[in-house]
């Protein structure tokens, strides 16, 4: 079973951003989001309600939020690591919370500085408190491998999405946070996570680390997963998470979909628009394929020595 429509959720300037090693000024993240807006997203992960020390790339949360136009049919999402992240987001007028935790120990210890258990705690509390006021999705890190820990087993997996389903989440994403995947492997867990947990909005994640990213994506489709996350121009990474790169690109991901006959609602056109601006954004050249070389139906003209010989 593959899905009919996918829906694409882009995090350019939360994931992509945050690992940034020079700031992004507000103006052109408020630019960049509302042209983004106009692409035919789903959902765009605007960016994160957390500690300017932790992210300093992210430390303009609220005036961004404050500045954005936003657009019907777009849910605005924003990354928050506990209540006080939460009130800040609600009071930003944000659609959705995207709460996070790692099934790693290793990496929990690491990204959120406390052990599992206390993530969840923590977590609850924030569901229990939001109490519906704005949907929550939950987004397990190193769902598919730690580069400290090495294998995670899908039985934790599921384990820590269960816990989450019965405490009233809306939506869970299952991460490839160091790009550690392989096809099967998300098959195997997509088709585990669609027969138990498939009443959730489910979304995958999966970064390009390796080089198997859009292969994983293809996997996770065929299998009925229909809603993922990517960051346009690939760009993206984890500080707290040895080797990890780039986010699948956006592009490049639409592209394939779109090539596919997948409907995905995303104008891609207008979208590598955006993407061949973005290293004037970041300063620095980006991963993306499909921006430098062209759909592959955007064909090149005839030279005049081969149309000679066309005639000839």
């Amino acid at each position: 079973m593959s899905a009919d429509r996918i829906f694409f959720n882009e995090v350019v300037t939360r994931d992509g951003f945050q690992n940034e090693p020079t700031f992004v000024e507000t103006a052109d993240k408020v630019a960049l989001i509302d042209a983004l807006s106009d692409c035919g997203y789903a959902k765009i992960e605007v960016t994160a309600f957390v500690s300017p020390k932790a992210i300093p790339m992210l430390r303009d949360a609220d005036e961004v939020m404050a500045r954005i136009q936003r657009r019907e049919g777009v849910v605005y999402t924003v990354l928050v690591p506990n209540m006080r992240g939460a009130e800040r987001a609600i009071e930003a007028r944000a659609d959705e919370l995207n709460l996070v935790m790692s099934v790693s120990q290793t990496h929990n210890l690491a990204n959120l500085r406390m052990p599992r258990e206390r993530s969840f705690e923590v977590l609850r509390e924030v569901v229990r408190q939001v109490n519906g006021a704005v949907p929550i999705n939950v987004s397990l890190s190193t769902a598919f491998g730690c580069p400290m820990e090495g294998p995670v087993a899908p039985e934790e997996v599921l384990d820590w999405a269960q816990r989450f389903a019965g405490i009233g989440v809306q939506g869970l994403t299952l991460c490839d946070t160091t790009g550690m995947a392989h096809p099967n492997q998300v098959r195997a867990l997509a088709d585990a996570a669609l027969a138990s947990l498939g009443h959730l909005e489910l979304t995958f994640h999966f970064h390009n680390t390796r080089g198997m990213g859009l292969a994983n994506l293809l996997a996770a489709v065929q299998a009925g997963i229909g809603r993922f996350d990517g960051s346009l121009g690939g760009l993206g990474g984890c500080p707290y998470a040895p080797g990890a790169t780039g986010n699948i690109c956006s592009e490049d991901a639409l592209h394939m979909l779109q090539a596919m006959g997948l409907q995905t609602g995303v104008d891609l056109e207008r979208l590598l628009v955006l993407a061949r601006a973005l290293p004037h954004i970041v300063g620095r050249p980006v991963p993306g394929q499909v921006a430098q070389a062209g759909r592959s139906c955007d064909l090149h003209p005839v030279p005049d020595a081969v149309l000679a010989l066309h005639s000839a």
